[in-house]
C-alpha cells in the first residue's frame, strides 16, 4: 500500500523561504518519476518539478531559479526547497509518484502553503 504525506506548508511572507516534505512508503527508487504539483481554487493542478530516478529534473518557468527538487534514498523522502516565495505561490501542494512496475500514480494529501505580500 503506497502512502504519500506531505509536510512542511505554513503562512510565510513574500521573500521568506520554505522546504516541504514528502515521506513515502517503500524505496523512492521504486517511483519514476516523482514531483510536486500545486493548486489553487477553481484551477486544474499544474506541475511544479519533477524527478527522475537519474536525478534528471523539470522545472515550471515561474519557479526555476527558485525551487529545487530533491531526495533523499536514507529517509525514503522527496523535498522542494522554495526560496524567494512569491504572492502567486500561494497554492495548496502536492506530493506525486509513478510505480515503476505497473505505472500506477500516487498522490498525497496535499500541504498548503501561503505567501503574504
Amino acid at each position: 500500500q503506497v502512502q504519500l504525506v506531505e509536510s512542511g506548508g505554513g503562512l510565510v511572507q513574500a521573500g521568506d523561504s520554505l522546504r516541504l516534505s514528502c515521506a513515502v512508503s517503500g524505496s523512492i527508487f521504486s517511483f519514476n518519476p516523482m514531483g510536486w504539483y500545486r493548486q489553487t481554487p477553481g484551477k486544474q493542478r499544474e506541475l511544479v518539478a519533477l524527478i527522475t530516478v537519474e536525478g534528471n529534473t523539470n522545472y515550471a518557468d515561474s519557479v526555476k531559479g527558485r525551487f529545487t527538487i530533491s531526495r533523499s534514498s536514507a529517509k525514503n523522502t522527496l523535498y522542494l526547497q522554495m526560496n524567494s516565495l512569491e504572492s502567486e505561490d500561494t497554492a495548496v501542494y502536492y506530493c506525486y509518484a509513478r510505480g515503476r512496475t505497473y505505472g500506477r500514480e500516487y498522490w498525497g494529501q496535499g500541504t498548503q502553503v501561503t505567501v503574504s505580500s
